[in-house]
């Protein structure tokens, strides 16, 4: 079934069931109205002709054994009303008044006047007489000496029907008229949503959907979509990995705003003023050109497609190819150091001397033993543990001296949680190495490291011998790219994901200078954010 049908279908039936049920609702209320002040009208006339001094002696007469005649006074009477008959009677039920002449001074036909008669209260009935099936209205006639009769006032049931359906045909045609306009504002409405659709069927627009996003996926340029008011409606999966490093997934950055991703590109949509435009910016070392394109709607306000893209420049090549390089060299370097090492076993064992042997390997692997035996002794977790024994041997290769706190505390934790202490840890120990290594020639360099979760909080704590930040970075020094190292190969991203990470899981992080000019990053996690 299509949508247009759909909708037609539950439309149309949801108005024919309201107005089924409104009309039965209203139908029965004007019947019972309309009955019930056909019974109040009823009453009302004949009390006022009870009272009536000609319809009193009649009765009087009639109850003294004397002939009344008052039948031409109570058709005069009625005609007047929209009564179907008009009948007094005297204390003995005869009749002294009626529409069929023949019927006058004969037993009224019906018990239910005698609680009129003899009780003097009012009653209604519906009953069956002389002239048929009627709604009768009985009412006592007094005077000072009691009860001397009754009257009688009647609406043929058969009359009184054809009013009430004359009624219900009005009101018919009213329910007609409300369900037609009905129908006509839903078919209205079904076709300005087929209009909105551009006629399409909700499956298709799921899959437009879906191959939209597969093509933006697919571009290898980065692209974000935002509103007037610079929240992220739309980002692709290239431009996630540039501006977040994958920390965050799209639908974390989805309706946030621009800004918390990029502050360039959150300027460069002010300034662009609904006209398209193009930029430079910076991510970490590598520069990017940003095309801004506008998009206005009905109401005026402009929003943006942003897609931005590396700018591959002659000098970002040269610089990426020296970095290429240098690693090459860094590897060679490594390669020719453990071929010496191999060199000098060889040489040993060929000589016949295996006690210096097994002393120069004992050398070699005491360090590291001792090293892996403290991590193990102090950490259970086993990612962070081999992440932190990594960063061991890395210091061992600069020369710089990894100190490990004897009171460290760390348990198991779910993988998601190990993955999130890998990220802070190793990049809060890489920037810290650099430091102090960058500071060798003016202090011994040296890092520590003392991370605990004994209580409701995890802590991480790396005090490195490092020149510290500069005092111009110092509030930018989290934002993604800036970085306080000269060296070309630094890219600004270590300190970011460690921001990122700890907002994430609503951390806190601060660093400061000690009174020993070292450097302290302080990291308080609450367990419970992490493990939920």
């Amino acid at each position: 079934m299509t949508l247009k049908s759909y909708l037609a279908l539950i439309t149309i039936a949801t108005i024919t069931i309201i107005v089924v049920a409104v009309a039965l609702v209203f139908g029965y209320s004007l019947q019972h109205a309309y009955l019930d002040g056909i019974g109040k009208r009823g009453l009302e006339l004949a009390r006022v002709v009870a009272q009536d001094d000609k319809v009193i002696q009649a009765a009087r007469a009639s109850n003294s054994g004397q002939p009344a005649s008052i039948e031409n006074h109570i058709e005069n009477l009625r005609s007047k009303t929209d009564a179907s008959y008009i009948v007094v009677v005297d204390q003995n039920a005869i009749r002294l008044s009626h529409p069929t002449e023949s019927l006058i001074g004969k037993r009224f036909i019906g018990n239910d006047i005698y609680p009129s008669l003899q009780q003097g209260i009012d009653t209604t009935s519906v009953a069956s007489g002389s002239l048929g099936e009627a709604i009768r209205n009985f009412t006592p006639i007094k005077d000072d000496t009691g009860i001397i009769g009754a009257v009688s006032v009647g609406y043929l049931t058969k009359t009184t029907s054809e009013l009430i359906h004359q009624h219900l045909r009005e009101a018919g045609l009213l329910v007609i008229f409300v369900y037609l306009l009905g129908v006509i504002i839903a078919i209205v409405l079904i076709a300005k949503l087929k209009r909105t659709f551009l006629s399409l069927e909700p499956e298709e627009i799921v899959q437009k959907f879906k191959e939209h996003e597969l093509i933006l996926d697919s571009i290898r340029d980065g692209i974000v979509a935002i509103d007037h008011q610079q929240n992220v409606t739309a980002i692709n999966s290239m431009a996630i990995e540039w501006l977040t490093m994958n920390v965050l997934s799209s639908s974390q950055v989805v309706n946030k705003p621009l800004s918390e991703q990029s502050q360039s590109l959150s300027h460069f949509a002010l300034e662009a003023k609904g006209q398209m435009t193009q930029n430079k910016f910076n991510l970490g070392k590598l520069e990017f050109i940003a095309n801004l394109y506008p998009i206005k709607s009905p109401k005026g306000d402009v929003g943006y497609v942003i897609v931005f893209f590396p700018d591959h420049g002659q000098k970002s090549l040269e610089q990426e190819l020296t970095t290429t390089k240098n690693y090459a060299d860094l590897l060679r370097a490594k390669t020719h150091e453990y071929a010496n090492h191999l060199n000098v076993l060889s040489g040993m064992l060929q000589a016949e001397r295996y006690q210096d042997a097994i002393e120069f390997l004992q050398q070699e692997s005491d360090g590291d033993q001792a090293a892996l035996r403290r991590i193990i002794k102090t950490i259970e977790n086993s990612a962070v543990a081999g992440l932190i024994f990594a960063k061991h041997n890395k210091a061992k290769d600069l020369k710089v001296e990894l100190l490990i706190e004897s009171d460290c505390q760390l348990g198991r934790y779910p993988a998601k949680t190990n993955e999130a202490l890998v990220t802070l840890v190793g990049n809060l120990i890489d920037n810290a190495l650099l430091a102090a290594w960058s500071n060798r020639l003016l202090i011994a360099p040296f890092v520590k490291l003392y991370i605990s979760d004994r209580n409701a909080h995890i802590m991480i704590q790396i005090e490195d011998s490092g020149a510290g930040v500069d005092e111009k970075l110092e509030s930018r020094i989290l934002d993604f790219g800036v970085s306080s190292k000269h060296n070309t190969e630094q890219h600004g991203i270590g300190l970011y994901l460690v921001k990122k990470v700890v907002d994430q899981y609503h951390g806190s992080l601060d660093w400061e200078r000690s009174e020993m000019n070292t450097t302290v990053f302080s990291i308080y996690l609450d367990k419970r954010a992490l493990t939920r």
